[in-house]
């Protein structure tokens, strides 16, 4: 033991006693003990309390060290307590060889598969964005063509009801205009043409069958 570490035992030692009674077991860390003494450290405290307990000055006990003895450590004292030889240490084993032996996969075998499944997962990646986009593409397609046809079926709709208006307005003037002609030259009283009539007249206008309603029409004309 130098004489540094001797004064720092010594001085351990000494503040230890102060504390705690001989025979009883210290209240108080080691740390707590290193830093009252000055120590730099809490390793340089571990190290007097391991001298001391070489020389039969403290012991292990109930989780902290009772103290044995409070005579100061004589510089040339030896231990009584022996430490265990060391043991050699052989060159450390490479860690593939490690692995191998204890049947684990390598670092580099590890590293390998998870490139080739990032890989993999990129391409399925690649294949779901451009399914994604085809369907994007097919969506906005007949989203279009159904608006088209939407406003083709408006535009028709528009369309049939403006013809429709047309020819309810056109058989409303035809009927006006064969009353006002039928009832020229006549009595107040033949002067209304009727419904039967009209929609003869309307048929020959379009092309179709006068009817039954037009020869008796035609026969009463003559007649008078």
């Amino acid at each position: 033991m130098n004489e540094e570490s001797l004064q720092r035992a010594n001085a351990f030692l000494a503040a230890a006693a102060a504390r705690t009674d001989v025979g009883t077991v210290m209240q108080v860390t080691p740390a707590e003990i290193g830093r009252e003494i000055g120590l730099p450290d809490p390793l340089s405290a571990a190290r007097a309390v391991r001298a001391l307990i070489a020389r039969e000055r403290l012991e292990p006990a109930q989780g902290s060290y009772r103290l044995v003895d409070s005579r100061p450590v004589d510089p040339n004292e030896k231990e009584t307590i022996e430490r265990l030889p060391r043991k050699r240490r052989g060159p450390p084993a490479r860690a593939s060889d490690r692995s191998a032996e204890a049947g684990r996969p390598t670092y580099s075998a590890v590293g390998r598969e998870m490139v080739e499944k990032l890989i993999e997962l990129g391409r399925e990646v690649g294949s779901m964005r451009a399914s994604l986009r085809t369907a994007r593409e097919e969506a906005r397609a007949s989203r279009e063509a159904r608006v088209e046809a939407e406003q083709r079926a408006e535009h028709l709709s528009s369309r049939v009801r403006d013809l429709e208006g047309r020819a309810e307005m056109a058989e409303s003037n035809l009927r006006a205009l064969l009353a006002t002609a039928k009832g020229v030259g006549r009595e107040p009283r033949t002067a209304t043409m009727g419904d039967s009539e009209m929609e003869a007249i309307l048929g020959v206008l379009k092309g179709g069958d006068p009817g039954p309603a037009v020869e008796g029409s035609s026969a009463g004309e003559s007649g008078d």
